[in-house]
């Protein structure tokens, strides 16, 4: 039985100055259906759907709901309609319990603790969710914050939703469970709308997927009558090769040796403990782990940009095979030293890059010490800048222009082109790929790969299980700070890496 429309959107236009966001799209969403927002990075999805939820109002265009033109003013306008948006970040209080946050905003009259934990309960026994109504959130993981952001919007009526990346930080097996529960909700007639980038999880959920590109609407097919390829090729506008190719290097030799490396916090608060692995020269090893696990402090412990509080880390150099202790070594004395480390790191413009500086000055960054000179050599830079602007298909006016003003994924390409430009013995990136389109996430991985094979140690921090599967070959997972276990990427399962993400020797974590 056809589904009947609980919201249709025509000719939406939506501009921010000069730039069209959005140019006259039409979509519809029905009830009892689960449907995949799809796109490059600036296609428009997030903006289209902050419209319905009331963040942005449209330029040009009509908004219906059960076939009556409606307006949307505000988020209480969408509420209104009964449409919720759970956004990528939550917006909760760390000190309430659920229910608390879950009421949070609510008139006075709706307040009542008392039955307002007996609705959660209810809400979640009808749909299949796990959550204790009486929990802080400052205890909960991730997931469980996600579930008190969707529990929300259901107890204010939402029965029209909108999921903005949804699975970006859980776990395959939390993965599992949320699709559980949003199967349950579109039996009960609910309209979903997930907006992702991981093509697997549109396949595994999804009845239909609707695809943007440049703002433009290009279509929507079923889920059923597609494959990721058809989709990103829809996505991009032309065929792309999804395959990440992984040949062995010839002959890895140990580049960095970690030995029983502890750290704290200014809190006192341990966030690695007696971590040890080995990195190598000619493999790309990738480190799987829930967020917060210590994936950031590992690599900035290895630049010299946060204090040890035990243990080793030894690079071995690959020409005279002398190794050279690390330790309580600040970053430039590192690279005096002779070390070559590049670092891509998670927060690209607080330690990456410089926001007010455009491409050229950027690149000055990495060897503006290395002359003698007070006067800086602007020609290498330049030429660095721009060959990095036309490989990596950099959107911005001028190597001049201030990279603050750049989109997220141009801001990462400017930064992992310039790090690996470095001609690094060891490459080490935390989510080189986040923010970046599936077309230039291909070109990174492809990149990385390069750099193996020509001896480079990689260490790929990662979100994506599944390219850390395919990319990797070996895998050192973290769980709460220790290592769990490092597996060949070849030979293992999602599902394994999963669970030793959430748990130590079988223990839960």
């Amino acid at each position: 039985m056809q589904e009947r429309s609980a919201i249709e959107l025509k000719g939406i236009t939506k501009r921010f100055g000069k730039v069209v966001a959005n140019d006259s799209i039409s979509l519809d969403i029905r009830r009892g259906e689960i449907l995949s927002l799809l796109g490059e990075n600036g296609s428009g999805k997030t903006t289209l759907m902050n419209m319905l939820s009331g963040i942005y109002q449209p330029d040009e265009g009509q908004i219906y709901a059960d076939g009556k033109e409606i307006t949307i003013r505000s988020p209480k306008d969408a509420f209104s309609y009964g449409i919720g948006m759970i956004h990528q970040h939550y917006h909760l209080v760390d000190v309430f319990t659920a229910a608390q946050n879950i009421i949070l905003g609510l008139e006075d009259e709706k307040m009542d603790i008392g039955s307002t934990n007996e609705k959660v309960r209810e809400i979640c026994s009808k749909y299949g969710f796990d959550i204790d109504p009486l929990m802080k959130i400052y205890d909960m993981s991730v997931s469980q914050k996600q579930t008190v952001e969707i529990v929300k919007v259901l107890y204010r009526g939402a029965d029209i939703l909108i999921l903005d990346e949804p699975t970006a930080v859980l776990t395959p097996q939390e993965t599992d469970k949320l699709f559980d529960v949003l199967r349950n909700m579109r039996a009960d007639g609910k309209a979903i709308v997930i907006i992702t980038h991981k093509l697997a999880e549109v396949m595994a959920i999804s009845d239909k997927v609707a695809v943007l590109r440049k703002g433009k609407y290009i279509g929507t097919v079923n889920t059923s009558e597609t494959n990721p390829q058809k989709l990103t090729d829809m996505m991009v506008g032309h065929s792309v090769t999804l395959n990440i190719d992984r040949p062995k290097y010839p002959s890895p030799e140990p580049r960095i040796e970690i030995k029983g490396l502890s750290c704290v916090d200014g809190e006192g608060i341990t966030r690695l403990d007696n971590v040890s692995f080995t990195a190598n020269g000619g493999e790309i090893l990738g480190v799987a782990a829930i967020a917060g696990s210590g994936q950031k402090e590992l690599l900035e412990c290895m630049t010299g940009l946060y204090p040890i509080k035990s243990g080793t880390i030894e690079y071995i150099d690959p020409e005279s095979g002398e190794k050279k202790n690390l330790v309580g070594l600040p970053p430039m004395k590192i690279r005096q030293l002779g070390v070559g480390m590049a670092f891509v790191p998670e927060d690209r413009l607080g330690m990456g890059l410089v926001g007010s500086m455009g491409m050229t000055n950027n690149m000055m960054l990495r060897s503006w010490k290395n002359g003698k000179s007070i006067f800086f050599n602007k020609k290498d830079p330049e030429k660095l800048a721009n060959k990095i602007w036309e490989d990596l298909e950099v959107v911005t006016p001028s190597t001049e222009f201030p990279v603050r003003r750049m989109s997220g994924g141009n801001i990462q390409k400017v930064l992992v082109g310039r790090e690996i430009a470095s001609q690094p013995n060891v490459l080490l990136t935390a989510y080189a790929v986040r923010g970046l389109d599936i077309n230039t996430s291909y070109a990174i991985y492809n990149l990385l790969t390069e750099q193996k094979m020509k001896g480079v140690a990689v260490i790929y921090v990662g979100e994506e299980l599944d390219v850390l599967l395919e990319l990797c070959d070996r895998i050192l997972v973290l769980c709460g700070g220790k290592v769990s276990g490092i597996v060949d990427a070849r030979t293992t399962t999602k599902e394994e890496v999963g669970l030793m993400m959430t748990s130590l020797g079988g223990k839960e974590a």
